[in-house]
């Protein structure tokens, strides 16, 4: 595995709010569940304090993780990203040559990817399919529920805008 992982500003922006999140809030959460059940008694057999004992476990591993991926993040800079070529960040149209239904998808890292928000890991079917294609290029991928044809309408290279929260 490459010592570098690739992910957009937006993406690693994304990770760090998480890490952040179960630092401040879902760790001090977790140790005051756990000073609560042990106050409860014997802790031989206190489910409460079992269960909060286990999410602690859970939340430091997850904090590891997001932070070794953090630590090993290269950013690549979309807005400085141009051409008709498929590339990792660009934004892409495809239309389904079947159905002629059109999509978009933005590939990304795949500590960032999320299909229902159009984020794409650069390392799924379709993105490998797509990679180095450009406008016009029919590409076909192989799903789940067969092989599917798209031809690709557009290719473009934007950081997308953040929605507060």
């Amino acid at each position: 595995m490459s010592d570098r992982i690739p992910m957009t500003k937006s993406g690693l922006q994304r990770l760090k709010e998480d890490l952040k999140r179960l630092k401040s809030v879902e760790k001090p959460k977790n140790v005051r569940d756990i000073e609560e059940a042990r106050a409860h008694g014997d802790l031989s057999e206190n489910a409460e304090f079992h269960a909060a004992k286990e999410r602690q476990g859970q939340l430091e591993a997850e904090i590891r993780r997001i932070e070794d991926v953090v630590a090993r993040a290269e950013v690549i800079d979309v807005s400085r990203l141009s051409g008709d070529r498929v590339v990792f960040g660009a934004t892409v149209e495809l239309e389904d040559a079947n159905t002629g239904s059109s999509m978009v998808y933005r590939l990304v890292g795949e500590y960032e990817a999320d299909i229902k928000r159009g984020l794409l890991s650069v390392t799924s079917p379709i993105a490998r399919a797509l990679i180095g294609r450009e406008v016009g290029d029919s590409v076909m991928v192989q799903a789940p529920g067969g092989t599917k044809e798209f031809e690709i309408t557009d290719v473009r290279f934007e950081e997308p805008e953040e929605a507060s929260t």
